[in-house]
């Protein structure tokens, strides 16, 4: 099955065609959808909490101390969960903690609290808070997280989570999706342009230098590739006539080609894979996956204000 992140929930489609959306949790707007292994579940961050399912239908609320969750994560050996919220906090818990009836026992990473920068990591557009955007362990170290904070740029931790480092030169703040590409190589989709480390964030490089657009979305790796989407500018003007989307293939040497798509008028703002296939959701609710050309897989509902949306799309086995 597909699940998709909306305005007011994740819903449930097919893979194989066209099929009509269900949707399976009632939440605010999906930040982000992830699934993690060996019984550990499927998470929702949502901007009312955190939301933890083992098939894709039934969903528990686990109670994070602050409601507006942004992105969830692992650890490397799958015995601790970690999620950053809205205002930039960093909260963890024992995965086996999740399946009692008690209350969960949430430890803030008050490690987190003392980055230099902090007081900086604000905008007035979002009330004068940061987010944290993403959170990633790195194979290069099986004790690393990586945050990425909106806006705050990227910082590294190599203890857990108990102490930090700012790796936020030469990238910009404005970060909107991280992945982890290879140990120590990381692609940041932001505001103003898309950037690339191999050395866990010591040193970046920009990437989109020979394109117009600038304001990235969202980046997304499968297998030796990577896909990066974005526009001339913010969500506020995606059905603006001239706001110009585009999706691009990213080689090594970090050169970018773009990728027609069957909606030249809509951004990309959900990517992920289903057996080797691409699958991209679009701002206004289209679902589309590349097998040798791109298929049309239906819409789903997008029922909030365009500014700020995310679809983030998950297949679930």
């Amino acid at each position: 099955m597909l699940l998709i992140g909306s305005d007011d929930g994740v819903y449930r489609t097919r893979i194989d065609g066209p099929s009509k959306p269900t949707r399976v949790l009632s939440s605010g707007r999906v930040m982000r959808l992830r699934q993690f292994g060996d019984g550990v579940g499927l998470f929702a961050a949502t901007k009312t909490g955190l939301y933890r399912s083992m098939d894709g239908s039934e969903w528990t609320d686990l109670d994070v101390p602050h409601a507006e969750t942004y992105a969830v994560c692992v650890d490397a050996d799958g015995t601790q969960l970690y999620v950053g919220t809205s205002p930039a906090h960093i909260y963890t818990a024992p995965i086996e903690a999740l399946d009692g009836t008690a209350t969960i026992p949430w430890t803030e990473l008050n490690g987190f609290l003392d980055i230099p920068s902090r007081e900086a990591w604000r905008l007035p557009r979002h009330d004068d808070r940061a987010h944290v955007r993403d959170l990633h362990t790195d194979p290069a170290s099986p004790n690393r997280i990586v945050a990425a904070i909106e806006v705050g740029g990227v910082h590294v931790s190599d203890d857990g989570g108990a102490t930090w480092t700012q790796r936020s030169n030469g990238v910009d703040n404005d970060v909107h999706e991280l992945r982890v590409v290879g140990p120590a190589e990381y692609l940041a989709a932001t505001g103003h342009g898309l950037f690339r480390t191999r050395d866990a964030g010591q040193t970046w490089k920009r990437l989109d230098q020979s394109v117009p657009q600038s304001y990235f979305r969202c980046v997304f790796a499968l297998g030796d590739a990577v896909y990066a989407a974005g526009a001339l500018s913010n969500s506020s003007t995606w059905n603006d006539p001239d706001t110009d989307p585009a999706m691009f293939s990213c080689s090594q040497s970090g050169s970018l080609d773009t990728i027609p798509i069957p909606p030249a008028d809509e951004t990309v703002t959900g990517m992920t894979a289903v057996d080797g296939d691409l699958l991209i959701a679009t701002h206004t609710g289209r679902l589309f996956v590349h097998r040798g050309s791109w298929r049309d897989l239906g819409d789903f509902p997008v029922h909030g204000p365009l500014t700020g949306r995310y679809t983030p799309i998950c297949s679930f086995n």
